[in-house]
C-alpha cells in the first residue's frame, strides 16, 4: 500500500503521519537513502511536509519514500557558526510568534530575526504578546512602546493572556482552518495558548527559572494538534538562538518593512543604510518612522553576516 500524508510529528528518527485533513496518525520511519539527502539541514523531513510513503509487509508501520515539494517553510542556523541548519516546520498559513515582555525578558533580535525569516520564506507572520494579564498593570507604558514599534512596521499583534483568556477566541479564529507554527523562546507560555485554545490538549507546560528569567524546555518535541475548534497547531520546543540563513547581507532590509518603505529616499543605491550621506533610513530613525531597537537588530544581522562569510 501506497499513499500521501503529512508528518504530524517529529521525534527526531520516528514520525507520526496523517492523511489530513482526517486525523489519525500512524507510525513511520524515513527510508535510508532520503536521510542521505538531507544537505545541510539536520532534519531531512519536518512537521508539516507532505510526504509520500508505503505500508511495510509487516502492515504496521509506514516507510517515508519520499518528500513532496514544500510550499514554504522556516528555517534556522546553528547558532556556534556551524553551516548546519534546521527547518522548524513546513507547509504553513501563518507563524505565532510568541513574546513576553519579562518573565522571561524579550529579546527584540531574536524576534526581528523570525519576522525576517519568515519574510523570506513566505510564511506570515503574527506576533502574540502573551501575558496580559501581567503587563497591563505593571507596565502598560512598555506595552505601549512595543505595540507602536511593530504594528507600526506594520505586523499584525494579537494581544493575549492565557490566564484571563484575553485574545484567545480570536486566536482560535485565527488558527480555524489552516497550520499554524507556535514559536517562540522557552517560558513564553506556548504550551499554555495551546491549553487555553482547547482544554482538551495538554502539552507538558514548565516555570521559570527565577535565577535568570528564562524559561525552561518543555517540549523536546515537534509536534502538530488538531484543534477541535478548527485547524493545526504545531508545537515546537523553545528556541534559545536564531541564525539567519540564505540571507544576503544586502537584502536584509528588505524584511524590515518600515526600513523598506523608507529607502526609497535614499540619495544612494545600493545602500547600506549605515554610514552613506543622505540615507533617507537613518534620517527616518530620527524623525521617529523607524524605531532604534528594529535599526539596531538589523545592525545585528549585518554583523553575524560577515561572521559566516
Amino acid at each position: 500500500m501506497t499513499g500521501e500524508a503529512t508528518v504530524v510529528k517529529n521525534a527526531g528518527s520516528h514520525f507520526l503521519l496523517s492523511e489530513l485533513p482526517e486525523w489519525r496518525p500512524f507510525p513511520a520511519v524515513l527510508r535510508g537513502r532520503t536521510r542521505l539527502e538531507a544537505g545541510t539541514a539536520t532534519n531531512p523531513v519536518a512537521v508539516g511536509d507532505r510526504v509520500r510513503f508505503e505500508i511495510r509487509d509487516d502492515g504496521k508501520t509506514a516507510v517515508i519514500t519520499d518528500i513532496l515539494e514544500r510550499r514554504n517553510y522556516l528555517i534556522r542556523r546553528s547558532t556556534n557558526l556551524s553551516r548546519q541548519s534546521h527547518v522548524i516546520a513546513a507547509n504553513l498559513d501563518r507563524a505565532l510568534l510568541v513574546v513576553t515582555l519579562f518573565f522571561p525578558e524579550i529579546k527584540l533580535p531574536f524576534l526581528d530575526r523570525l519576522l525576517v525569516t519568515c519574510g523570506v520564506y513566505g510564511v506570515e507572520p503574527v506576533i502574540i504578546l502573551n501575558k496580559l494579564d501581567m503587563y497591563r498593570a505593571e507596565a502598560p507604558e512598555n506595552v505601549e512602546h512595543f505595540l507602536s514599534v511593530y504594528r507600526g512596521a506594520g505586523y499584525r499583534v494579537l494581544e493575549t493572556s492565557a490566564v484571563t483568556g484575553e485574545g484567545i477566541d480570536e486566536l482560535r479564529g485565527l488558527c480555524r482552518g489552516g497550520v499554524n507554527l507556535l514559536s517562540g523562546e522557552s517560558g513564553v507560555g506556548k504550551s499554555s495558548i495551546i491549553k487555553a485554545l482547547d482544554p482538551g490538549l495538554n502539552p507538558r507546560t514548565g516555570a521559570i527559572s527565577e535565577a535568570h528569567l528564562q524559561g525552561r524546555h518543555t517540549t523536546s518535541l515537534y509536534e502538530m494538534y488538531r484543534l477541535s475548534s478548527g485547524g493545526y497547531i504545531i508545537d515546537t520546543p523553545g528556541l534559545r538562538g536564531f541564525g539567519l540563513v540564505d540571507l544576503e547581507k544586502e537584502e536584509i532590509y528588505k524584511y524590515f518593512p518600515e526600513m523598506l518603505r523608507a529607502s526609497a529616499g535614499c540619495r544612494f543605491t545600493p545602500c547600506t543604510h549605515t554610514h552613506e550621506p543622505g540615507c533617507a533610513v537613518k534620517a527616518a530613525i530620527e524623525s521617529g518612522e523607524v524605531s532604534p531597537e528594529r535599526y539596531y537588530s538589523y545592525l545585528g544581522m549585518l554583523e553575524e553576516d560577515q561572521k559566516f562569510r
